[in-house]
């Protein structure tokens, strides 16, 4: 224990508490119930993905294309709604969407050898590409009631749906990231991908079963905003891939792989949160916010490779 106080999650934790006890003294509303839900449903989809992106990052590998498949989910569901699919069917097709879309990415990755960071711009640029085909510059509105409840109605009282599955898959890919077979193998090829051939792991097959859910994920998270926002647009979550990668990069992972926790995610995720709904609430424009993300983003960059001398030094003298 004392040793992760001293850690990377050791100083998140302290950045946290530090903007926690800031935005609590400046802003009286910032400890209200309905703020605390709205500063976690505002991010709700972003967060979900975060959690598939944390495996991907620590298995050595990067996902651009998680932001337009999520749009391209949105969009999917919206055109096939607009021609008369049953929604209930629509959501499957979406889901299979996300599912093929994965499935190409990580097959260019793992068995045709390609570098993760060009395969998944190639497709970020795709997939959008497909969902403007979809719904050109117009939007899509008039939903069902129930589907538009899921992502503006509460589920456990206040609570809305997307937050109560975020809640749940969080504790599962915990589980599966620190406590199992598959977690293990993700550090391993992460770390390196050499020693996890010679140790029998089947690493193509592993990396493809990682970008897979990621494509399902992150079509299960377009669904949610479609849901919460009511309307789908050829747009719908541009850019978010950066606060994605933002949020794992800061939570400990390493851009090379092999390091990362869901304890350090999870930490970071509240920083952001935090972060972001503190300067909302003290009325500091949407193009600063961006910036202090970006600031985030070469802080959680550089912070951890600090660190390796220092525990490099220190694995010497032991």
């Amino acid at each position: 224990m004392k040793s992760r106080l001293y850690s990377w999650e050791g100083l998140l934790l302290v950045t946290f508490l530090i903007i926690f006890a800031f935005n609590t003294i400046t802003q009286p509303q910032f400890l209200t119930v309905s703020n605390q839900i709205n500063m976690f449903q505002l991010s709700i989809e972003k967060l979900i993905v975060v959690l598939v992106m944390a495996f991907i990052i620590i298995n050595a590998e990067i996902d651009l294309s998680v932001g337009s498949m999520m749009g391209l989910s949105a969009c999917a569901f919206g055109w096939s709604f607009q021609h008369g699919l049953d929604p209930a069917l629509a959501i499957v097709l979406c889901l299979a969407i996300g599912a093929a879309g994965g499935a190409l990415n990580g097959f260019f990755v793992a068995y045709m050898g390609l570098p993760s960071l060009v395969v998944t711009l190639a497709t970020l640029i795709g997939f959008r590409g497909l969902a403007r085909v979809m719904v050109e510059d117009r939007g899509i509105t008039n939903f069902p009631d129930w589907f538009d409840a899921i992502g503006q109605q509460g589920f456990i009282g206040p609570v809305p749906f997307a937050l109560v599955c975020f809640v749940i898959m969080f504790a599962v890919a915990w589980i599966v990231l620190e406590h199992s077979g598959f977690g293990r193998k993700t550090y391993v090829i992460g770390s390196n991908r050499h020693v996890a051939d010679f140790a029998g792991i089947h690493v193509r097959r592993h990396k493809l079963i990682i970008f897979t859910l990621a494509g399902v994920v992150s079509a299960f998270a377009g669904l949610l905003y479609a849901a919460r926002v009511g309307a789908v647009r050829g747009d719908v979550a541009n850019g978010f891939e950066l606060d994605i990668i933002t949020i794992v990069l800061l939570g400990g992972a390493s851009i090379f792989g092999g390091s990362g926790t869901l304890v350090g995610t999870g930490l970071a995720i509240l920083i952001v949160l935090n972060l972001r709904n503190g300067m909302s609430l003290h009325n500091v424009t949407g193009h600063l916010q961006t910036g202090v993300i970006g600031i985030l983003l070469i802080a959680s960059v550089l912070g951890p490779r600090l660190q390796w001398p220092r525990r490099l030094g220190a694995a010497r003298q032991r």
